[in-house]
């Protein structure tokens, strides 16, 4: 191929590029979002983009025009002067013009993206290891969001989904047109919520509070993730928020409070029940595989140095430390990874994960936990 037939499709291809832009398999530039702000920042890299092209253009244009009509075969001989103060100011002050003009529309965008007065709604987010908690103040309503997607996916036994590691058990639901504020901070280590759409990507750090905001325009399902490096499982830390119409978001709302109340209730409930071990042995199967799996292994093996095995070891098969492993559970653990899920699971999910961790991979204690040991737990009494 001549370097004439290589050039002559360069057109072709440029023009290709903002279709290729718009596609979901090959985004090549950012996203235009669903916001006023993320708009603002979009128009704000294009603007910034097109300058710098332009600067581009002359910088280069003027060096190739100099190299080819000052060639040494054209006869051109090398000037003798060093300095020129005329060039100097000109070189000085054209820059200078031009940071000023980028500077204005790049301060009023960031002004307005960290303007969180007057919400409408606020909610605090709080990562985890590998996880978010959303709580909506002044409403009854909180909730932790964990990834949906099976272990069964990950390790390549089924067919991955179309939004594979992009979905979560709980989405964060929102209503449009409202001005909606989010308090973001992190139980354990630097996690970042990030969400494209809305040009948010705000770091939640243990111990502080960071602001972020966001008014939706249209309703839809928005998808982002942790954008912080926050252990083994940062890939599997995804964000889904479902923007609602307003009489839809009420109802939800008011749906979520009926649900989650009762919910409270039904656990009182089950303090004077007893489940079977074959409903505890069940259901705690499924918690231990959307929420220890991911550290301790299906197996329940563990990963040598960074989480112990459950299997055939530790307070698991020690018969003598029944209220330790519960309290393990429920309280965490000081000093290492393994966090209290005391807040995050029922009383219901607690006694059964535990119930099962005492008797799969061959454990086969014969313990079981009800709800009313995991309780006692929780107020500090002995079983």
């Amino acid at each position: 191929m001549t370097i004439r037939q290589l050039f002559s499709g360069l057109p072709a291809a440029l023009m290709a590029l903002p279709v290729a832009a718009e596609t979901e398999i090959m985004r090549l530039n950012m996203t235009p979002g669903v916001t006023e702000v993320s708009q603002r920042v979009y128009d704000l890299h294009m603007t910034i983009l097109y300058i710098c092209i332009a600067i581009g253009i002359a910088v280069f244009g003027v060096m190739f025009w100099a190299i080819i009509h000052h060639r040494k075969s054209k006869g051109a001989v090398a000037a003798s002067f060093h300095e020129s103060t005329k060039v100097e100011i000109i070189w000085t002050v054209i820059p200078f013009i031009i940071l000023i003009l980028m500077a204005i529309p790049a301060t009023s965008t960031l002004l307005a993206m960290e303007d969180s007065s007057e919400s409408d709604i606020t909610i605090q987010v709080t990562g985890s290891q590998w996880k978010w908690h959303y709580r909506y103040f002044d409403e009854d309503v909180e909730f932790y969001s964990l990834l949906a997607t099976t272990i069964a996916q990950i390790e390549n036994k089924r067919d991955k989904r179309d939004n594979y590691l992009l979905e979560v058990d709980r989405p964060l639901v929102l209503p449009v047109g409202q001005k909606v504020r989010f308090l973001i901070t992190s139980q354990d280590v630097i996690h970042s919520w990030w969400v494209p759409d809305f040009a948010v990507k705000k770091d939640a750090n243990p111990g502080f509070i960071n602001e972020a905001w966001t008014r939706i325009d249209k309703p839809g399902i928005y998808r982002g993730q942790c954008a912080e490096l926050c252990g083994k499982d940062h890939g599997f830390m995804p964000i889904v928020v479902i923007a609602k119409e307003q009489d839809d978001y009420n109802q939800w709302l008011q749906a979520t409070k009926v649900a989650q109340q009762q919910a409270r209730e039904e656990e009182q409930r089950l303090l004077a029940m007893e489940m079977s071990m074959d409903e505890l042995m069940s259901l705690g199967e499924q918690v231990y595989g959307t929420r220890c799996a991911m550290c301790h292994q299906l197996n329940g093996e563990g990963l040598p140095g960074a989480f112990p095995a459950l299997a055939g070891q530790g307070v698991s098969v020690d018969p003598a430390k029944k209220l330790e492993h519960i309290s393990i559970v429920v309280h965490g653990q000081s000093g290492t990874a393994m966090q209290a899920f005391g807040p995050q699971l029922s009383l219901k999910e607690l006694a059964a994960v535990v119930t099962y961790e005492r008797n799969a991979w061959g454990n086969n204690t014969g313990d079981t936990v009800q709800a009313a040991d995991v309780q006692a737990v929780l107020d500090g009494q002995e079983l």
